[in-house]
């Protein structure tokens, strides 16, 4: 996949929603700041996150990630870890597995082949070596 013209990062597409205000989003983005390499591949204004908290600071609360990128099934991951910043990050390590995977369906079929079939330069087998000096004297 080529790289967007304009970029999209975790600071440009964040929203905040239930649970978390408007001061909460710059930690946030500074704890989602890995995910910027993986939505660099997407163009910005087709590329959108938010992040919500149901019961925060309670013993049950969620934490959910929503991901929509144009083209694209919407990508949710959540987390019921009882500390939040442990929340949020387990959160978004389960939303970057999911970008891969999502990036990996769409790959080319010929790569993926060559990948499973691995170089055909590998050598021979002794034994059809073996075989092959018998023919030739």
């Amino acid at each position: 996949m080529s790289a967007a013209a304009n970029p999209a990062t975790v600071a440009e597409c964040l929203r905040v929603g239930a649970g978390f205000s408007q001061g909460d989003r710059t930690w946030i983005v500074e704890q989602f700041a890995t995910l910027d390499a993986r939505l660099a591949a997407f163009h910005a204004d087709a590329t959108e996150l938010e992040v919500s908290v149901k019961d925060r600071n309670a013993r049950g609360q969620k934490v959910t990630v929503e991901c929509w990128i144009a083209g694209r099934q919407k990508i949710v991951t959540t987390s019921r870890e009882e500390d939040l910043r442990a929340a949020l990050n387990d959160a978004r390590d389960d939303l970057r597995r999911r970008l891969n995977d999502a990036k990996t369906r769409q790959e080319p079929r010929h790569n993926k082949h060559v990948r499973e079939i691995g170089q055909p330069d590998e050598e021979a087998p002794p034994a059809d070596r073996e075989r092959a000096d018998a023919e030739t004297a």
